[in-house]
């Protein structure tokens, strides 16, 4: 099992583990927290709190680290259940529930990354100093439209060619 305590008191092996040095770490925690309750006041509940076996992950930071360590490393379900010592099914559950907490806390600390530019204008905004912007594409081979005009538009000219470019 993972000593999360340890990876917590070393600088080095926390970078390693999560991508974040102890600072960063702990100044994510209390938005990480508050998220966390309130996500935990919206989702209903099958019994009182404090009822039912005692959870794997019971501090917040150690809820943090995994969600952290599993977008850092990408281990698989059985991976992260050995390490973390619970089931893969609840690695499973636990990674989806506290990825939607981390955006969410990433979100209101604005640090998310925007993925979506529509245009080579807002590219150019938010990038002045590139010079050149190359493109690389790929196509892939679809079923063979029946509609003449959709076949026109997917014909990429190629022998047997009916092909889509992502």
């Amino acid at each position: 099992m993972l000593d999360i305590q340890r990876a917590l008191k070393q600088d080095r092996l926390l970078r390693a583990l999560t991508g974040l040095n102890r600072k960063a770490f702990d100044a994510l925690l209390p938005m990480f927290s508050e998220v966390y309750e309130q996500t935990c006041r919206i989702q209903p509940r099958q019994r009182a709190i404090g009822g039912g076996r005692k959870a794997r992950l019971r501090h917040i930071q150690d809820k943090q680290f995994f969600i952290l360590f599993y977008f850092k490393c990408y281990p698989t379900f059985d991976v992260a259940g050995l390490l973390f010592d619970m089931h893969r099914s609840q690695a499973h559950e636990w990674m989806h529930r506290l990825q939607q907490v981390l955006e969410a806390t990433l979100g209101q600390k604005m640090v998310l990354p925007e993925r979506k530019i529509d245009s080579i204008e807002t590219f150019l905004e938010r990038f002045p100093t590139v010079k050149r912007v190359m493109i690389d594409g790929t196509e892939r081979p679809i079923q063979r439209p029946q509609d003449p005009e959709q076949q026109q538009l997917n014909y990429s000219g190629k022998k047997n060619g009916t092909l889509v470019s992502i």
